[in-house]
């Protein structure tokens, strides 16, 4: 197949795995999350078996909110495998069903302005009073203590601030902000070990609950790198340089005869090497300007305009054989539709079909990490709001007459 080849192509056919044994098997977590961070940590945890109950408000959780052509696609992908009651927080029986929903928990996530919680009659210390091994996961922008805890904590302000957003681009344009919501998905993934770590202790040495304080800044600003080390080293900060790295070269994209683009990175001294000799300027090897790494990033434009020559006169196609075939580090830049048609991600069934009743069937990614004893799986498609109010009360001891009271005073909504 093509790289080029932008034909619909049918994704490998999956169902949910509602029996499907995982590893976190008996962990119940309680997520009173919103948006990306929060929902990104749960997501990991129920793709591996965990049983994750989303307390929504009666408007649902924000991410609810981002829809693409009325379909809540954001929602689907990050609320898979989840159940969801649907609360009204202002009613005065709202947080003494939340306290009777703790003991029994492992993990607990809250997404709020710092002093919220507290302000709600459900600080830290009340919570592990009611459950003494409870991980409470508080995701915010900045931390819970701090001056700046109580500034509003989207990514957006912490990719500007943790310095992201400065390096990111060309040097002769602004500073460019991701496309994606970085901070929060980097949170989340740090957010998922940390609570792994936390659950570890409790069971393993027999430790307590405890507090997970997990701010979007700090992840993404340890995802940076050494760039403390590296201005105090040369008293310069990080330019911006696009695709081209300041540590290693040659690395960069590089367009194609018929207007593709490939990304090629040479960052050790073999591979460079091989990069040179595949192109038949070997000669180039011992060059002054390109005899180290250290030499190459200095001259990456020269060394670029050899290398994006060689590129510029074969299409993506041949460009990707060719360098294949050499054993050189370069692949196509893909966009979302060559990479559904792509025969690795067919082959893995990193994309698959599942069942949906918006669009008929829904493109969801498959579990990242692939266990080989107990692997992860989704269970079940993101709930409608509401969808398991009924069942969530009955599973933490609401009798049917509680449950009819509750739905019919507004305390809770059921789908």
């Amino acid at each position: 197949m093509s790289p080029l080849d932008t034909a619909p192509q049918k994704l490998p056919r999956a169902d949910y795995t509602p029996g499907l044994r995982g590893p976190l098997d008996g962990v119940r977590v309680l997520d009173l999350s919103r948006l990306v961070a929060g929902n990104t940590l749960t997501q990991h945890l129920a793709d591996f078996g965990a049983t994750v109950d989303k307390i929504e408000p009666r408007d649902g959780d924000t991410l609810r909110g981002w829809r693409v052509k009325g379909v809540e696609t954001a929602w689907k992908v990050h609320a898979r495998g989840k159940r969801s009651l649907c609360l009204d927080f202002r009613h005065p029986e709202a947080i003494p069903l939340i306290r009777r929903l703790v003991p029994g928990a492992a993990i607990l996530v809250e997404s709020f302005r710092p002093g919220t919680l507290e302000a709600m009659g459900l600080s830290p210390e009340e919570l592990l009073r009611l459950e003494p091994s409870l991980i409470i996961v508080r995701v915010s922008g900045w931390g819970q203590d701090g001056p700046y805890s109580r500034r509003p904590g989207f990514g957006t302000l912490i990719e500007g601030f943790a310095g992201f957003a400065e390096m990111n681009g060309f040097a002769d344009r602004e500073p460019v902000l991701p496309p994606m919501y970085l901070a929060d998905t980097i949170a989340g993934l740090t957010g998922a070990f940390a609570t792994m770590a936390a659950l570890r202790e409790v069971e393993m040495n027999g430790g307590h609950g405890q507090v997970i304080d997990l701010p979007l800044l700090d992840p993404l600003f340890t995802a940076l790198g050494p760039q403390a080390a590296n201005y105090r080293l040369t008293g310069r900060t990080k330019p911006r340089t696009g695709s081209r790295s300041t540590g290693a070269a040659p690395r960069n994209v590089y367009r194609t005869s018929d207007d593709g683009w490939v990304c090629l990175s040479a960052s050790t001294q073999g591979m460079a090497e091989r990069v040179l000799r595949s192109i038949g300027r070997a000669d180039l090897i011992d060059d002054p300007r390109f005899r180290t790494n250290e030499l190459r990033v200095a001259h990456g434009e020269e060394l670029d305009a050899v290398i994006g020559a060689f590129v510029g006169q074969r299409t993506l196609e041949e460009n990707v054989a060719f360098f294949e075939t050499a054993e050189v580090t370069i692949g196509p830049v893909n966009d979302i539709v060559r990479f559904m048609a792509d025969r690795h991600v067919h082959a893995r069934a990193l994309l698959a079909d599942y069942p949906d009743e918006d669009m008929g069937s829904f493109p969801m990614h498959a579990v990242s990490a692939r266990f080989s004893g107990t692997p992860g799986g989704i269970r079940a498609p993101a709930p409608r709001l509401g969808e398991h109010s009924r069942d969530i009360l009955a599973a933490h001891g609401f009798g049917p007459e509680e449950i009819d009271g509750a739905l019919t005073s507004g305390l809770v909504a059921a789908a």
